[in-house]
């Protein structure tokens, strides 16, 4: 036991999850005390529950103990929101990993939330099936990660994000109460939205211990375009035509000219130019080039330079070479990197880019824009030194602008990592007092004595 859990909480969640389930050594405690934010905190303990049952006896019994609860999947988040900085007990869903059904018949899975967004896609692949989220960590984010931070990926913007992906919910209150929302059917006009309340609320508001996710029939056939233009301008002009016209883009990327330039620099094969889009179409044979040719028509117009086409797949793995290439290439730059992933309308991303750009001159640091161009969520990448106190200083100042920037651009502080601790503090400029009086409701309906991931989302309430 830690010097700060109560003895009575920690033999009764001992008793109930015995030694495989309740960890207090420093090891696991440790292992359990960060993200991939790189900041952290030492949790008081480690519960690994294996049902839904454990998980509402865990939040029940923290809950008479006035002890924090912070939910975590594979900790994969860039925005610290699993960690527990509150301390407390970290309730980690690794052994609530099962696919519990796959209804083919009715488009649905249902699935723990430990389930890793990779393993889901494969037992789906042979059916022809897909679930549409896809981030960058697919292959090691659990399933309840992407529901707790509604992530996103390239598919987003023709298959949408996490939430317009799960149609419903069991998940456990801060109260320790379970609470059933949805089902397998897309039509529902019944009762209060609870599943699209609780995606998104990075475990502030409940655990969820079950999903039913929506899935997609897998397209049979995809082609892709790589677009070069004379400047952003001409480049976002380009998407607003792309995402006007009827055939919606698979995926739609965008990279400005210094992530262009960072490329051309560490040898990957590309031209110089001011801002490059990455188009793909799926469809099936008959229909496929229809839509690529509508695409590229789309794509095509003042300030294009050049424009590649792949149409099968090893063509298509060169084509987005480019985009895989871009994460090992920022590390060449400078081993610290502040990823935010803000949003603004389609139509302001010149004028997003043109601030990066400004703030990047003002600060005399590396920043590199890419991303999401067809929803307007641009990955704003402020490379640094963190041991140099100087830059350190200057990264987090041109951190600050850059929200300041958004906000005043019509825009949102995150598309798909969530606020966690990281831009929590910045929510009371990106909403009203009403708004955020609303919220704070909601969270003390749901979790009365504020234990479940306390610290997260929501700022303090000004004096």
């Amino acid at each position: 036991m830690t010097a700060t859990l109560p003895a009575a909480l920690d033999a009764e969640l001992s008793a109930l999850l015995g030694p495989e389930g309740w960890r207090t050594d420093e090891a696991a405690r440790r292992a359990h005390g960060q993200d991939d934010s790189r900041r952290r905190a030492m949790p008081d303990a480690v519960a690994i529950p294996a049902d839904s049952g454990q998980v509402a006896a865990i939040v029940r019994a923290c809950r008479a103990h006035h002890v924090a609860v912070v939910a975590r999947g594979a900790g994969t988040g860039t925005a610290a929101g699993a960690v527990p900085f509150a301390g407390g007990v970290v309730v980690s869903f690794a052994r609530m990993d099962r696919i519990l059904d796959i209804r083919p018949d009715d488009r649905c899975a249902v699935v723990q939330p430990g389930v890793l967004n990779g393993d889901l896609q494969q037992a789906l692949q042979p059916l022809g099936l897909f679930w549409a989220p896809d981030p960058s960590s697919a292959d090691r984010c659990t399933i309840g990660g992407n529901l707790a931070c509604n992530a996103g990926g390239p598919r987003a913007v023709k298959y949408g994000t996490t939430r317009d992906n799960v149609l419903g919910l069991v998940a456990v209150t801060g109260t320790g109460d379970v609470i059933r929302c949805g089902g397998p059917w897309t039509k529902d006009a019944t009762g209060y939205d609870l599943t699209h309340l609780v995606v998104g609320s990075e475990g502030t508001l409940a655990l969820i211990v079950e999903a039913t996710l929506r899935l997609l029939p897998r397209p049979k056939a995809q082609a892709g375009l790589r677009v070069f233009y004379r400047d952003t301008a001409s480049a976002a002009a380009a998407v607003s035509r792309l995402m006007r016209q009827p055939q919606v883009p698979a995926m739609l990327e965008f990279m400005d000219r210094s992530a262009i330039s960072l490329l051309r620099r560490n040898g990957t094969d590309v031209p110089d130019a001011g801002a490059m889009l990455l188009v793909e179409a799926d469809g099936d044979e008959d229909t496929l080039p229809i839509a690529l040719q509508a695409l590229a028509d789309a794509a095509e117009g003042d300030g294009m330079l050049d424009l590649d086409v792949a149409m099968d797949g090893a063509a298509r793995d060169r084509l987005w070479a480019a985009r895989r290439a871009l994460s090992p290439a920022l590390r060449s730059i400078a081993p610290g990197k502040i990823n935010e992933d803000v949003v603004v309308p389609v139509s302001r991303i010149p004028d997003l880019v043109a601030a990066v750009e400004a703030l990047s001159a003002k600060h005399a640091l590396p920043i590199v824009a890419f991303g999401h161009a067809g929803n307007g969520n641009l990955h704003v990448n402020i490379m640094y030194h963190p041991d140099d106190p100087a830059e350190d200083a200057r990264a987090h100042a041109a951190l600050e602008g850059l929200f300041a920037e958004v906000i005043a651009l019509g825009g949102t502080l995150s598309g798909e990592h969530g606020i966690g601790a990281a831009k929590r503090d910045w929510m009371d400029r990106a909403f009203d007092a009403a708004t955020l009086a609303a919220m704070r409701a909601v969270k003390a309906a749901l979790d009365p004595d504020g234990i479940l991931n306390p610290g997260k989302v929501l700022p303090p309430p000004r004096g």
